[in-house]
């Protein structure tokens, strides 16, 4: 018999099988996880990316789909950072990654 079957003893159907729910955490947290962008840690480092003067300005309320969304505080201010859109979208992706953040939006607040 061990001729046959090429081992001496057949292995357990059951060996080496588990539930789809102890895998679909851990594939869920890779993918989606790890693409996406902690809030807190945008909070956090805006200080550092955008600077003193637009930081006391400013604040990043969500960021979702790749899109950061920041509370500004006077439009003068809103009209200021429109211009500058593209270099804090350089350092923004810089800092995180080029595929974090694809655009920056700004709601007056």
């Amino acid at each position: 018999m061990s001729e046959w079957l090429g081992c001496e003893k057949p292995l357990g159907l059951n060996e080496n099988i588990s539930a789809a729910a102890d895998w679909i955490d851990s594939i869920l947290k890779k993918q989606f996880f790890a693409e996406s962008l902690n809030e807190e840690e945008v909070k956090t480092a805006w200080k550092e990316v955008a600077g003193d003067f637009i930081s006391s300005n400013t604040e990043p309320v969500s960021v979702k789909d790749g899109h950061l969304v920041l509370r500004v505080t006077q439009p003068a201010m809103r009209f200021h950072l429109e211009q500058m859109k593209p270099e804090l979208l350089r350092k923004i992706k810089e800092r995180f990654g080029k595929d974090k953040i694809k655009s920056i939006k700004f709601s007056l607040g």
